[in-house]
């Protein structure tokens, strides 16, 4: 059995560029769906957060138009109700590598908020990078790999990643609010930058680095860390 710690947002908003606050947090498949196939599986999670916040889960998420039905929309609200780890996180600033087999940051809008800018994100990302252990990032979440530069140079330049893409964020009408688009960001970091399909599953194996498109790669990107560990 391993020992895997989700490094999920705080923050249950996103600031947009003219100052509002967007409601947002985790993307309820992008914890559920890892999760679940995990503990399934016989392996342990540990949730962390910063300040050991209990997150919250972006409610547009559990609208069955986006979870794809009805059905499935309970089906996410039942395994976060079961899911005892979340409602008790542990501080992101007492997680230690040693303590974990592999680290999984699960995305929504909140990373674009906090751990973009989180020292103790930047510090665990850079450890696990530099460790054999599977390091998986989804969707918004590689926002956090912002939080790893050491006077301008991060090291994820050079790595092949992937992310929610510019079209993803106009395509959910929010690229023209935002003050900054992830795409961009991950670019201007130096990471080699790749997509699929909008929507569709798409996920990148660079080293012990797996990282996964949208909502829909998490469930895929699971799949890959269930055959390494």
């Amino acid at each position: 059995m391993a020992k895997l710690l989700f490094v999920l947002t705080g923050s249950p908003y996103w600031t947009l560029k003219d100052g509002t606050r967007h409601a947002t947090g985790y993307w309820a498949e992008e914890f559920t769906a890892p999760y679940k196939a995990l503990t399934e599986a016989g392996h342990q999670v540990v949730v962390a957060t910063p300040n050991g916040v209990v997150p919250s889960v972006d409610m547009m998420s559990l609208r069955p138009d986006m979870a794809g039905s009805a059905q499935v929309a309970l089906d996410l609200e039942g395994i976060i109700r079961s899911a005892e780890e979340i409602r008790r996180p542990i501080q992101l600033s007492d997680a230690r590598l040693e303590d974990y087999d592999a680290v999984y940051f699960p995305g929504g809008h909140g990373p674009m908020e906090d751990l973009s800018l989180d020292a103790d994100a930047g510090r665990l990302l850079t450890a696990a990078l530099a460790s054999d252990k599977p390091l998986a990032v989804v969707c918004h979440a590689p926002a956090a790999m912002l939080a790893t530069r050491v006077r301008g140079v991060s090291p994820f330049a050079g790595y092949r990643v992937t992310a929610f893409t510019n079209d993803e964020e106009y395509a959910v009408g929010l690229a023209s609010k935002a003050r900054w688009l992830l795409e961009d960001e991950l670019k201007e970091l130096g990471v080699k930058f790749e997509h699929g399909e909008m929507w569709k599953p798409y996920t990148v194996v660079d080293r012990n680095l797996y990282t996964g498109q949208n909502p829909a790669s998490a469930a895929a990107l699971a799949q890959r860390l269930l055959k390494v560990l």
